[in-house]
């Protein structure tokens, strides 16, 4: 992990296999606590925490339409709103009906 997270950018993977990573690309990483993180990892990660109670997942799906989709040409604002509302009016139903009606093999927060 180290390799991806320094200067050369470059993932390596088990098999031996390397993987250049351009610069527009960002890593996220999920995890539940750092007990096996090496200092050498930790120091090149930003940490940031919320509780998925805190948070949700409206910023997200806000930001990745305002960004994703910021030329006018590529989606008109009025597309954008549109795809914003049906987000909007879907998600929480849908994730309703998961959390009362579906068993999920991996528990999964709303944000997930």
């Amino acid at each position: 992990m180290n390799t991806v997270l320094d200067d050369n950018m470059t993932l390596c993977l088990s098999n031996g296999q390397r993987i250049k990573l351009r610069k527009e690309m960002r890593m996220l990483f999920e995890v539940q606590d750092l007990l096996v993180a090496s200092p050498a990892t930790v120091s090149r990660c930003g940490m940031v925490y919320l509780t998925p109670e805190e948070l949700g997942w409206r910023p997200f799906v806000r930001h990745w339409i305002d960004t994703f989709f910021e030329d006018e040409y590529i989606m008109p604002n009025k597309v954008r709103e549109w795809l914003w509302s049906t987000f909007d009016a879907t998600i929480d139903l849908a994730l309703e009906f998961i959390r009362a009606n579906c068993k999920e093999a991996i528990k999964t927060t709303d944000l997930q």
